[in-house]
């Protein structure tokens, strides 16, 4: 794609309207538009490795009721599954340099798309809190590998050390935002690889510890075969499920990442090897340090550890105990910003360009995650990690439904983009004062009918796949109800 048809794509008009248009929320210049596959490789790898996506994984494995080398082919195919679902929606965005809430305006309207941008906002601040916890807990392991323990009160079931780790973390991920989106890609650049090398690290420790133990206690801890037959297949399908869902906040918004992709080829590329290639390496490492960690540290007693900062307080050495500390940290931080602290700031200067910068959305999303995140462990971690998971996917799944529908089969691949920022009534994404009424029904009764597969015993089946289901009935209903508009309404229909 050529300069000239890309800086064509940024014209947004010469009096873009002010409620709809800040330098933020403006299409990319082509010559900012330099992402080649490594950030691109970056943006996965450092959703992929947190404390939680490390948590997550080894609960699946032991927890699912299959096999443990069933579980790790569906985590590896929920990557090869998501890298198809992000290529779609990150197109557009490479395209035009628009961003998810501005690229949602086509689908619900110029004043509509506010409606879902604040659902993708909330249920990222909501991930920005549980993530911030979740490194906090490598901070309190590095602390109190120096600090005896007497016995501490505790608030909200965290102790003094806790709560002192846990703000260290929300106020360094301050700072680092502060540096600004330059800084950002720096920081994740150098997070990526160097969690692989301290993971790659422990896993030796353990296996040296461990000695010929290891490969055998691999398949005896998930040799587990107490779900038979077809329900069998639904605990695969149901793994595969939980772990597209636990991607689920990027995919929706992942414009907001790709437009800053030279082209799609770049795109397509740091696409495969951040999700299926990356997400395989990670899962195996998490596989072989679980099980050894059980067996060399745990001397198979209790429940395998699924935290791998409570893995690393095993290990007795303090070197190992500081560097995996600041690695975990570092990883944790990473898709922080990625997924949940840098979507939820467009997403909130959508709400009101004129008034709410990215900045300003982004020490909103600071202030109400730190208090989500300090509820954890008296809250929220009580329905278990995959149930906090499918909830906030089955949250966003009608909106990625509705959003790969309207690019590829209503707009027919082509956005005006100068309409996006417009007021005018006779606009093509003015729908009815801004609204398209018609898409908010789509994605209402199929995020009820999503949550529902979550949380009502009756659907309990449906639970792991609620993320699929959510998507595909919301591009199907919207299909539906907008259909004639694809075909028979010329520009500007203002119906919806």
């Amino acid at each position: 794609m050529t300069d000239a048809v890309l800086n064509t794509h940024s014209d947004v008009g010469s009096d873009p309207h002010p409620t709809l248009h800040n330098d933020d929320l403006a299409p990319l210049p082509a010559a900012q538009r330099r992402w080649g596959p490594f950030p691109i490789f970056n943006v996965w790898t450092n959703d992929v490795q947190s404390l939680a996506g490390y948590t997550l994984a080894a609960s699946l494995f032991i927890t699912a009721g299959i096999n443990g080398w069933w579980v790790f082919a569906a985590i590896v195919l929920s990557g090869a599954f998501v890298n198809l679902l992000v290529n779609l929606s990150g197109t557009p965005s490479v395209r035009y340099g628009i961003p998810y809430a501005v690229m949602a305006r086509a689908s619900m309207g110029v004043r509509g798309a506010r409606f879902p941008a604040l659902v993708r906002g909330v249920v990222g601040i909501f991930w920005y809190g549980a993530q911030t916890y979740f490194a906090s807990t490598a901070v309190a392991l590095a602390i109190n590998a120096f600090v005896a323990d007497p016995g501490r009160a505790t608030f909200l079931g965290m102790d003094w050390v806790d709560w002192l780790s846990y703000t260290f973390v929300a106020v360094l991920q301050i700072a680092l935002f502060s540096r600004g989106i330059v800084w950002i890609e720096r920081f994740l650049n150098f997070a990526g690889p160097a969690v692989y090398v301290v993971m790659i690290a422990l896993l030796a420790v353990i296996w040296v510890q461990a000695g010929d133990q290891l490969l055998p206690a691999v398949g005896a801890i998930f040799d587990n075969t107490e779900v038979q037959g077809w329900a069998a297949v639904g605990a695969f399908v149901g793994v595969m499920g939980t772990m597209i869902a636990y991607f689920s906040a990027v995919v929706v918004n992942y414009g907001d990442f790709a437009r800053f992709a030279r082209d799609e080829r770049s795109m397509r590329i740091g696409n495969f090897t951040g999700l299926p290639v990356s997400l395989a390496l990670f899962t195996f490492l998490s596989l072989f340090i679980t099980a050894g960690a059980f067996i060399v540290l745990q001397n198979g007693q209790g429940e395998p550890l699924t935290n791998p900062a409570d893995i690393v307080g095993l290990v007795g050495n303090p070197v190992l105990t500081i560097i995996a500390a600041v690695t975990f940290v570092v990883a944790t931080i990473g898709i922080n910003l990625v997924a949940n602290f840098i979507p939820p700031a467009y997403d909130l200067a959508n709400l009101a360009p004129s008034r709410i910068s990215f900045r300003t959305g982004g020490l909103l999303t600071a202030a109400a995650g730190f208090v989500i995140g300090g509820l954890w462990v008296a809250m929220i971690d009580e329905i278990g990690l995959p149930t906090f998971v499918d909830t906030l996917g089955a949250l966003l799944a009608p909106l990625y439904g509705v959003l790969i529908a309207d690019y590829y089969i209503i707009q027919r691949r082509s956005v005006r983009v100068a309409e996006l920022f417009t007021m005018d009534p006779d606009a093509r994404y003015h729908y009815r004062h801004g609204w398209n009424i018609r898409a908010l029904v789509a994605i209402g009764l199929a995020g009820t009918f999503s949550l529902a597969a979550v949380w009502v015993p009756a659907l309990a089946e449906l639970s792991g796949i609620a993320w699929v289901i959510g998507a595909a009935l919301g591009g199907a209903l919207y299909t539906a109800l907008l259909w004639h508009y694809r075909t028979a309404a010329p520009a500007g229909e203002t119906s919806g």
